[in-house]
C-alpha cells in the first residue's frame, strides 16, 4: 500500500476549516489539479455525499476522480473514498485546535491494482494539487 501524509496549521477555527474542506465545491480554490467539480448526490459536505470531479491527468488529460464522503465529524475529522477513475485512494483530514488556529493532518492511502501494481514497483499517488497558501487563507 502506498501512503502519504502531511500536516499544516491554518489560522482559522476547526469548524471553519472543516466547513471549507467538507464542501467539495471549494476544491478548485486550493487544489490546482481540479478541472471541474459538482455535487452528484447527497447534501454538500455530509456523510454519503458524492462529488463528481474531473482532475488533470498526465499531459493535462482529464481524468475522473469522483469521491464519496465516508466520515463526517464536524470540526474533527473528514474522510473520503475515490469511487471513479484509475486510482481509488482513501483520504482523511484530522483537525485539532491549537494555539494560532487549527492543525490539519492529511493522510492518503492507495492500494495499487492492475498496471499500477507493476509500474516500476512503486505506485504513484494521485497529485492532490495543493495550494496550501490559498487553503490557509480561505
Amino acid at each position: 500500500m502506498a501512503h502519504a501524509e502531511n500536516e499544516t496549521t491554518i489560522n482559522r477555527t476547526a469548524e471553519d476549516v472543516y466547513a471549507f474542506l467538507a464542501d467539495g465545491l471549494n476544491n478548485p480554490a486550493w487544489r490546482s489539479g481540479v478541472q471541474a467539480i459538482s455535487l452528484k448526490s447527497g447534501s454538500a459536505g455530509a456523510l454519503g455525499a458524492v462529488y463528481s470531479q474531473t482532475l488533470s491527468g498526465p499531459g493535462g488529460r482529464p481524468l475522473a476522480g469522483d469521491y464519496e464522503i465516508t466520515a463526517a465529524e464536524p470540526g474533527r475529522r473528514l474522510a473520503f473514498q475515490v469511487v471513479a477513475g484509475p486510482a481509488r485512494p482513501k483520504g482523511e483530514y484530522f483537525l485539532s485546535q491549537v494555539d494560532g488556529g487549527t492543525r490539519v493532518r492529511f493522510s492518503l492511502d492507495l492500494e495499487p491494482k492492475g498496471l499500477m501494481k507493476i509500474d516500476s514497483g512503486s505506485p504513484h499517488l494521485p497529485h492532490h494539487g495543493g495550494r496550501s497558501g490559498a487553503a490557509r487563507e480561505a
